[in-house]
């Protein structure tokens, strides 16, 4: 049987809370639950960035948060890919305009792959994960 090409290769994934309300972790927690079962398509949470392919980030960038989530990203090994998960992450969401936001995530750190919805579906979060996959693939082979 042949696999398509989104499927060789492991996913290892560091979650990252920036200071959401919890909405998108509920949904990625569901991601483990044996309705979704995303590691038996390799899809495995990690607890150090050192050893992650795969940064999922979800909420708000705060001012205290940011410098923090600099040096997640630069602990994690070359190539990398980075989900921004949920609204907050983009625009701020429902903490628009906050004072202690320092801005979107990827005014911090470049971002591949973005999840809409407050919160996504854990759907919406598999899709991401192959596309940022395909992502990491094709940067595998360009180097």
């Amino acid at each position: 049987m042949k696999y398509p090409n989104s499927f060789r290769k492991s996913l290892w994934t560091f979650l990252f809370n920036a200071g959401s309300c919890n909405g998108c972790e509920i949904e990625m927690v569901a991601l483990l639950t044996p309705r979704y079962d995303v590691e038996r398509f390799g899809i495995k949470l990690v607890g150090s960035p050192r050893h992650a392919d795969l940064l999922l980030i979800t909420g708000p960038v705060t001012r205290k948060i940011a410098p923090r989530l600099r040096m997640v990203y630069e602990q994690m090994p070359d190539p990398k890919v980075v989900i921004n998960v949920g609204v907050c992450g983009v625009s701020g969401g429902a903490f628009y305009e906050s004072y202690s936001l320092i801005g979107p995530v990827d005014d911090i750190i470049p971002v591949d792959v973005y999840v809409p919805g407050c919160p996504p579906r854990p759907e919406a979060i598999i899709h991401a994960a192959v596309k940022a996959l395909e992502k990491l693939e094709r940067a595998e082979v360009a180097s």
